[in-house]
C-alpha cells in the first residue's frame, strides 16, 4: 500500500503533465502537501489516531484564504496579494488531517457562469477540452474530475459548485446558508454566498462537509448553526417535481430526469409533480441582487487597501479610476456598473426595494412547498456544458443558464447536484432541495441516485 508520500508525489506528477491543458490550478502548494504527508506516515508509524480526512487530497478555490499563498480571486486587482490568514475551513481540514494541494481557477470575483472570465488562465472541462467546466468553481470542479484531488473545495453564489459538478459529471453541494462559515471567503454577495464541497462520490461530500460544518463566532451568519454535523438520516421523505424545472430543458437532460423519476418510483418513493409559479421569477430577483450587493463588495479595491498603483497620479479619483478601469474585467465592471446604478437615491426603492420584497415572496413559495413535500427534484442545469467562448458576447444567455441553480441561494437552503446518466460524453446532474437545515435528507436521496445510476 503506498505511503501518503508515495501518492502525494505520484498525484503533483500527473498535475505538473496535465494541468497545462485542464487549467484547473492557480497555484501549486507541492512543498506543503508533501511536508503533510511526511507528518501523516510519521503519525501512522507511531500509532497515532488519524484525523477525518488522513490522507485525502483537496484543492480549494482561489477566493478562499491560504496564510501566504496568493488569493488572486481570478483577478488582475489581486494578483500578487497573499492570504493574511487561513480561512475557517482551511483550519477545520487541516485540523483532520486533509491535505491541501493547491487553489484552483474562478470566473473573475466568481463572476461567471464557465470560468473563462479568469484573468488568470482558462479552465477547460476534463470531459471534453473544447468546452466549458461551467463556473465559477470551474477549477475546484475539473481538479476533481481530472483526478488531480479527491475532494474540492468552491463558493456557491447562484450555482457556482453545482453548475461545474453537473458539467464536469462530479458531486458538488451548496449546504443550507449559515452552516459552513464563510470566514476567510472573499466574498461576492454576502446573502447569498455558501462554501461548499465537491467530491466524486456523495460520500465524500458528506465525509468533508461533516469537517467544514458547524457554527463560528467570527462569522454571524453561523449562529444558528449547529456546533457540529451530522449527516446520518433514515427513511424515504416524499419527492416534489416543479414543472418549472423542465421547462426550456435539453431533451437529452429531461430525458435522463425522467429516467430517474421512474427508477425511484420503482423504488418506493412518492413524486409528486407540483407548480411554483415564482420561480419564473427567480432570474430577474437573483441578478438585481447580486448586482446591488456585489457592487458594495467591489467597494474595497481601491489602490489603497487592496490592489496596487503601477505609479504616481494627481489625484485620488484619478489614480482609482485608472485602477479598476485597468485591473478589472468586463463582466465584474458590467456588475458594479449595474449594481451602483439600481442602488442609487433615485431608482433604489424602484429596483432594489422592489427585489427584497419579489426575494421574499419566492423564498415563501420554496418553504410552502417543501412543508408538504420532503424534497423538491429537478435537473441541475437545463443545458449541457457550450463551447468554450460560445457564450462570451452575450452575458443574457449566460445569465439565464442559472436559472435551476439560483432559486436555492435565494431561499438560503440546501442543495446538491449528483450525476445520473449520460449525454455524450457528458453526465448531466440531477439536483436535490430540501428545507433549511435538511443538508442530511438531500444527501441521503443523493445517495440513492448514485446508488441507481450504477
Amino acid at each position: 500500500m503506498d505511503t501518503h508520500t508515495q501518492r502525494i508525489s505520484g498525484l503533483l506528477e500527473k498535475i505538473r503533465m496535465e494541468n497545462e491543458k485542464v487549467g484547473a490550478f492557480i497555484e501549486i502548494y507541492g512543498e506543503e502537501a508533501l511536508a503533510k504527508a511526511n507528518a501523516l506516515d510519521a503519525k501512522a508509524t507511531s500509532g497515532k489516531k488519524p484525523g477525518r480526512l488522513a490522507g485525502k487530497i483537496i484543492a480549494i478555490k482561489n477566493n478562499i484564504a491560504y496564510r501566504g499563498k496568493r488569493l488572486t480571486c481570478g483577478s488582475k486587482m489581486l494578483a500578487n496579494y497573499l492570504a493574511p490568514y487561513d480561512a475557517a475551513v482551511v483550519e477545520r481540514v487541516e485540523a483532520e488531517d486533509g491535505i491541501i494541494i493547491g487553489s484552483t481557477n474562478l470566473d473573475e470575483f466568481a463572476c461567471g457562469s464557465d470560468t473563462t472570465s479568469s484573468a488568470i488562465m482558462r479552465t477547460r472541462n476534463p470531459l471534453d477540452l473544447d468546452c466549458v467546466p461551467g463556473g465559477s468553481s470551474g477549477g475546484s470542479a475539473a481538479s476533481v474530475a481530472a483526478g488531480f484531488a479527491d475532494m474540492a473545495l468552491g463558493s456557491d453564489t447562484g450555482g457556482s459548485i453545482r453548475c461545474p459538478a453537473a458539467f464536469c459529471g462530479v458531486v458538488g453541494m451548496k449546504p443550507t446558508y449559515g452552516l459552513v462559515s464563510r470566514y476567510g471567503l472573499a466574498d461576492m454577495a454576502m446573502s447569498l454566498d455558501q462554501i461548499g464541497p465537491l467530491a466524486k462520490c456523495v460520500a465524500d461530500v458528506k465525509l468533508i462537509l461533516s469537517v467544514i460544518g458547524g457554527s463560528d463566532e467570527r462569522d454571524q451568519t453561523t449562529a444558528s448553526s449547529p456546533k457540529s454535523v451530522d449527516l446520518g438520516f433514515e427513511g424515504k421523505p416524499s419527492i416534489a417535481v416543479a414543472r418549472e424545472f423542465l421547462e426550456g430543458a435539453d431533451e437529452r437532460i429531461a430525458g435522463c430526469f425522467h429516467s430517474l423519476v421512474g427508477k425511484l418510483k420503482d423504488d418506493g418513493y412518492v413524486i409528486s409533480e407540483i407548480s411554483i409559479p415564482e420561480l419564473r421569477h427567480a432570474i430577474p430577483i437573483y441578478y438585481l441582487t447580486v448586482f446591488a450587493e456585489f457592487s458594495s463588495a467591489m467597494q474595497k479595491y481601491d489602490g489603497l487597501r487592496y490592489g496596487k498603483m503601477d505609479r504616481e497620479l494627481d489625484s485620488l479619483v484619478e489614480g482609482v479610476s485608472e485602477l479598476r478601469g485597468d485591473k478589472f474585467g468586463l463582466e465584474v465592471k458590467r456588475r458594479i456598473l449595474l449594481g451602483t446604478f439600481i442602488t442609487t437615491k433615485e431608482y433604489q426603492d424602484a429596483w432594489y426595494g422592489k427585489t427584497l420584497k419579489a426575494r421574499a415572496v419566492l423564498k415563501n413559495a420554496m418553504e410552502s412547498a417543501l412543508s408538504k413535500h420532503g424534497l423538491l427534484l429537478g435537473p441541475t442545469m437545463g443545458v449541457l456544458p457550450w463551447k468554450i467562448g460560445e457564450k462570451m458576447t452575450n452575458p443574457l444567455e449566460m445569465y439565464l443558464t442559472d436559472m435551476l441553480t439560483v432559486p436555492a441561494n435565494l431561499a438560503g437552503i440546501p442543495a446538491g447536484s449528483v450525476p445520473f446518466g449520460k449525454a455524450g460524453r457528458f453526465r448531466p446532474g440531477m439536483q436535490v432541495l430540501g428545507s433549511r437545515f435538511s443538508d442530511a435528507k438531500v444527501l441521503a436521496l443523493m445517495e440513492e441516485i448514485e446508488r441507481l445510476d450504477r
